[in-house]
C-alpha cells in the first residue's frame, strides 16, 4: 500500500470589520498619513477593536470560527468530517481554555485531537506541519488547520498621541487582525494541491529576541512595561537572510531548481519590507504573492491569506514556495506545494 499523501483541499479567511486606511489611523494617533506609508508601505489593515472606544469587538475565536467555517464549506465538508484541529497563534483569547477548543466547540467538532501552538508568524506553518505529520502517519485523514491573531488588543487600547513613542506608532500602523484556515486531507479533494514539504527551524541559539509580546497578570498589570517590543534593526538585517536560507533548504530538499518555482509567497512583515525580501529571493520566473499592504501584518493569519490569494491566481499545474520568518526567537519556516 502506498504511503498517504497530504493535500491542501481549501482555504478560508476572515478579516474583522471594514478596512482602516492610513488617513483614518493617522488622524487618530496624531501623525501625517504619508508617515504611515513611508515607514511600512501598508495602505490599510483590519482591526478587531472599535476605534472610537478601544473596545474589542471581535475575539480570535470569533474570526477563527468564521475562517474555519469558510474553509470547510469550500472543501464541501461538514464539521463531523474533521478528525484533527490545529491552531497557531501568538495572541490567544485566554491562557486557558485554549482558543482552539473554543473554536472546535463553536464548529461542533468533538472527540478529536486538538492542538494549539503558541508562536508568531511561523506558527501557521508549524500548525500545517503538525497536521501534515499526523496525516502522513495515518493518525487522521482530514485536518482543520487555523492561524490567526488579534494584535489590536495589545496595541490599540490607548490613543493618546502624546504618550506614544515612534516605535509604538509604527506598531499602530503596521499590525492588523485576522484569521485563516485550511483543510488538509489524505484525499485529493477540492484544490487537490499536494503539500510536498514543510520545514521549521529554530535558529535563535544565543540571540536576543527580535520581538516580545508580553502578558500582564494581576501582579504586574500596573507596571510601566510595554506590551510589545521589536528590534527593527535586527529584524531588517536578519529576515531577508533567513528567508533566502529557507527558500534554498526547501528547494534542495525536493531537488527543485529556482527557475521551476511558479509562485513565491515571501515573508509578510510590511509592504515595503516584503517587497524587498521578495525581490531578493532568486526565483526569476515566479509570480510574487503579496497581500500585507492591504490587510496589515496580522501574524498567523497572513500565510493563510497568502494561500487564499495564491489559489485565486493558480490555474493548472505548477509549484509554489511559501516562506514565513518569526523574529521573536528567530524561526524560519516554509512550505512547498505542487499541483500536477
Amino acid at each position: 500500500m502506498a504511503p498517504p499523501t497530504a493535500y491542501l483541499a481549501s482555504v478560508g479567511t476572515c478579516l474583522p470589520g471594514d478596512p482602516v486606511d492610513n488617513a483614518t489611523l493617522a488622524k487618530l494617533v496624531g501623525v501625517d498619513e504619508t508617515w504611515a506609508e513611508m515607514f511600512t508601505g501598508n495602505i490599510s489593515r483590519y482591526l478587531a477593536v472599535d476605534l472610537a472606544t478601544g473596545q474589542i469587538r471581535h475575539s480570535l475565536a470569533d474570526i477563527a470560527t468564521t475562517a474555519a467555517d469558510r474553509a470547510l464549506a469550500e472543501a464541501g465538508l461538514e464539521p463531523g468530517d474533521v478528525d484533527c484541529v490545529v491552531l497557531g497563534t501568538a495572541t490567544p483569547d485566554h491562557l486557558m481554555p485554549a482558543t482552539v477548543n473554543l473554536v472546535a466547540d463553536r464548529l461542533g467538532v468533538d472527540n478529536v485531537p486538538t492542538y494549539q501552538l503558541q508562536s508568531g508568524c511561523a506558527g501557521a506553518v508549524q500548525a500545517l506541519d503538525v497536521a501534515r505529520t499526523l496525516l502522513l502517519a495515518g493518525r487522521c485523514t482530514t485536518a482543520l488547520v487555523i492561524g490567526g491573531d488579534v494584535c489590536a488588543k495589545h496595541l490599540q487600547t490607548d490613543f493618546d498621541p502624546g504618550s506614544r513613542t515612534s516605535a509604538e506608532l509604527v506598531n499602530y500602523v503596521l499590525f492588523g487582525d485576522g484569521a485563516g484556515a485550511a483543510v488538509l486531507s489524505t484525499e485529493a479533494r477540492g484544490q487537490g494541491i499536494e503539500i510536498r514539504q514543510v520545514l521549521n527551524r529554530l535558529v535563535g541559539l544565543g540571540r536576543e529576541p527580535g520581538q516580545v509580546i508580553d502578558w500582564f497578570g494581576l501582579g504586574d498589570r500596573h507596571s510601566d512595561r510595554t506590551a510589545v517590543f521589536e528590534d527593527y534593526k535586527a529584524i531588517e538585517a536578519s529576515v531577508p537572510v533567513m528567508a533566502g536560507q529557507m527558500f534554498w533548504e526547501l528547494l534542495d530538499d525536493l531537488g527543485w531548481s529556482a527557475d521551476a518555482v511558479d509562485f513565491l509567497l515571501p515573508p509578510q512583515l510590511s509592504g515595503r519590507m516584503s517587497d524587498r525580501i521578495s525581490a531578493g529571493m532568486p526565483a526569476p520566473e515566479a509570480r510574487r504573492v503579496n497581500v500585507v499592504r492591504t490587510v496589515g501584518n496580522n501574524g498567523n493569519a497572513l500565510p493563510f491569506l497568502q494561500l487564499a490569494e495564491l489559489l485565486r491566481q493558480w490555474d493548472g499545474p505548477g509549484r509554489a514556495v511559501a516562506v514565513a520568518i518569526e523574529s521573536s526567537k528567530w524561526i524560519k519556516s516554509g512550505i512547498a506545494l505542487e499541483r500536477s
